[in-house]
This record gives structure tokens, sequence and C-alpha cells, in this order.
């Protein structure tokens, strides 16, 4: 159950922050103490009358428990010093650790909630508060990559560090912060993904590196996807394969790090459905504001799965976007800088632009699992292996049996 990091101090077992932060955001109610989230075990907090588990309030690191451990019916449930860990595999049956939760002997608690600031009356002052929060947030991931001689590692780039780049703004943000880092894109032959991350590259004057994906590729993935996650929901597991493929790539050629640009849709309203939310049934919201909140909320699982499958790759995923000062600015925001008629994530397209070339910061961008065509090929293996559409959850069926497939494969290898 160790994780592959060591604890921050004794009595801690802690990813994302030292023991003393968390514990300092117990005794206050701070939600966002700065970081990038954190996760884990912290021993004896001083209001809680044994140890914990802590998980932070936008889900940032994954964290797991024995379902059993959080049962107060049972008379020998697992002391939950005992049944965590951060990598749902090296457990029975776990559980996720709700965001923004502590969970001890007496039961899980929310204790962090993301604060509702409202939106902030000055509209020029809340697009700069988050132009210094991403350029802050942007530094940290600079200073991060370099060695401890200040050089950076010219054999890698960046020291240990690499991107995932789509050739949108949210991916073009972070690479223009690391100028020296490759840039990597996945994504099958033709596909719009591929495509925009070369026009970006090109204008960005950046190394890309372009991984093409296969059929073999693709059920190799899934499979591995499923296993890291638990998760066999088609959507799921294709949002999470051109992750892990992006991943395994950066691994082999040598990388630690893979920095992403998670969290922008969610906080600065890059999704279709906050444009016209009183119109739109995939929202309860009927504004552009409390419907980015809805989306905000979906974070926590989302990463799940994300830092999980980029985990199984070999690497360890950075999220500048997802620092507690950009999420701060960022929830701030009045809607008009969030949705703007028929363009979305406003605020960070105006902050990208002295960042990146006007067509990086004003590009459109395909939900991964459509941009990589990574949908519409598991689809045509489904309907190959005999799963046509016409059959309820089709592509669902067919990844169970990939799935199944892999298992007399591994136990002859135990």
């Amino acid at each position: 159950m160790s994780p592959t990091t060591p604890p921050d101090d004794a009595g801690s077992d802690l990813r994302g922050a030292a023991a003393d932060r968390v514990r300092a955001a117990l005794r206050d109610g701070d939600s966002l103490p700065g970081g990038r989230g954190f996760a884990g075990f912290l021993s004896g907090p001083r209001d809680r009358s044994g140890p914990v588990l802590v998980r932070d309030a936008l889900g940032r690191q994954p964290l797991f428990v024995e379902r059993d451990a959080l049962d107060p019916g049972r008379d020998r449930r697992p002391a939950v010093a005992d049944a965590w860990a951060f990598d749902r595999s090296a457990l029975d049956d776990p559980e996720s650790v709700p965001a923004g939760s502590v969970v001890s002997a007496d039961g899980t608690d929310r204790v962090w909630r993301l604060p509702d600031l409202g939106p902030a009356a000055d509209r020029e002052a809340a697009l700069s508060a988050v132009d210094d929060a991403v350029s802050a947030a942007l530094a940290d991931l600079a200073s991060s990559t370099r060695s401890a001689g200040g050089e950076t590692n010219t054999d890698k780039g960046e020291a240990d560090l690499a991107v995932a780049f789509s050739g949108g703004v949210d991916s073009g943000v972070v690479a223009a912060a690391v100028p020296d880092a490759p840039c990597y894109v996945a994504g099958f032959e033709g596909c719009h993904d591929v495509a925009a991350a070369r026009e970006a590259a090109s204008a960005m004057d950046r190394d890309l590196r372009i991984v093409e994906v296969t059929h073999e590729d693709l059920k190799r993935a899934v499979r591995a996807v499923a296993a890291a996650t638990g998760r066999r929901n088609p959507m799921d597991v294709a949002i999470a394969v051109p992750l892990y493929l992006t991943a395994e790539a950066v691994a082999a050629d040598g990388f630690d790090r893979l920095a992403v640009g998670q969290g922008a849709d969610e906080l600065f309203g890059g999704y279709s459905k906050v444009v016209d939310p009183a119109e739109d049934d995939r929202v309860d919201a009927d504004t552009v504001r409390g419907a980015r909140t809805e989306t905000v909320r979906t974070l926590a699982g989302q990463l799940e799965r994300d830092v999980l499958s980029l985990r199984a790759a070999g690497v360890e995923p950075v999220t500048p976007l997802l620092d507690d000062r950009v999420v701060a600015a960022a929830l701030a925001l009045p809607g008009d800088l969030l949705v703007d008629g028929d363009d979305r994530k406003v605020a960070l397209r105006r902050v990208a632009a002295g960042r990146v070339p006007a067509s990086v910061a004003a590009a459109d961008k395909k939900a991964v699992q459509y941009g990589t065509y990574v949908s519409r090929e598991l689809d045509r293996l489904a309907r190959r292996a005999g799963y046509k559409r016409r059959m309820d959850d089709h592509v669902g069926k067919y990844v169970e049996t990939l799935c199944a497939e892999e298992k007399p494969a591994r136990e002859g290898r135990n």
C-alpha cells in the first residue's frame, strides 16, 4: 500500500502536499490551501481521535479504501490505517475516498467544499486575477523542470518533463511554459487531434512526437486502462486510452512526468452544454456559472480515471491549470468571461493571447475520444467482432470481451 513517493514527514503518507499544510487546512477548513491537490494518510490530527485519510476538495489525487472499512455495521472491519492505497489494484474491494473528505474510524466526513465566491464585480480585475494565477502556476511548472544546478537536461528537453499536446489552448498554454519540453500527441491516422497538433506545433516552433495508434494498440490499451481504473464503460475507456498511449510513449522515451491541460474545460467553461444551459437538458442549471459549477463537480471522477491511466503507463501527471490559485481565480469569473455568444473559455483564451500564437489561443477542440478517432475505431472493432449497433451497449459488450480475453494470459504468467 505504500506510495511510490516518500512521505512528507513522520506520521504521514501523503501525495501532493506536506502534512503540516494538510493539518492547517483541516484546522481552518481551507479548501484551497495551495498546491495542486493532495490525498493520503495522516496520523493524529489534533481535532481527530486517530489517523485519517484525506482527499482534497477537487479530488485531484486518487485515493482508495477497502469498502468494508467504511461499513459501520461490521463487527470486525479493518482499521482505516491498514486498508487504504493510492492504487486501487492494491486493495481487494476498493472504494474511492470522496473528494473533500476525511475518513477515520468514526466514518466519512465531508470537510472541504469549493468556495462559493460569486462573480467578481470588477470584470477586468477578475481577468487580471486569472492572468496572475496562470502565470504563477506556469512559473512553478517551469522552475520544477530545472535541475539542481539550474540547467535543463538537454538529452530529454526540460529535465524529466514532456507535454501532452492536442493543439488547443489548454495544452498550448502549458507547453509555452516549458519551451524545450517535447510535445506528444496520440491518434489514428488522419484524426483531428494529430492534424491540429501539427499545426499548433508548427506555429509555436515545437518538437512534436506523434504516437500513431493501431487497432492492436487500441485493444491493448483498453485492457490496460480497464485494469488500472476498474472502469469498462466505453466513454471512460475511450477518453483514457489516448492518454495512456501518449504516456506510454513518453515513458518509453525516458520521461518521468507528463504535463497536461486537465481542468481547463471544467473551470473555464469549455463544454458546449454551458453555452445555453437553460435550453440544454445535459445540465440542471439555467445559468452559465451554474452549469460551470456542475462540470467542476465532475472533476474528481474524471481525474481519478486519468491519473490512474497515466500512472499505469509509467508517468506522473502534472496539472498546472488545476493549481489552487487558478481554481480560485476561475471560480470568481463572471459568466461573460466564461462564455460570450458561442465563444467558450473566454478568460483563458484572453490570458493565452500573450503566450501562444493567435491561432492556438482561438483553436477549437474536439473531445479527445472523438478527436483521436478512438471512439470511432472502438465501434468499428466491436462491429467486426459481431457486436452490431442494433444491440444494446454493443461497444460496452465488446470491451467486456476484450478484458475477459486478457485474464487467461495473466493467469498463465503468474
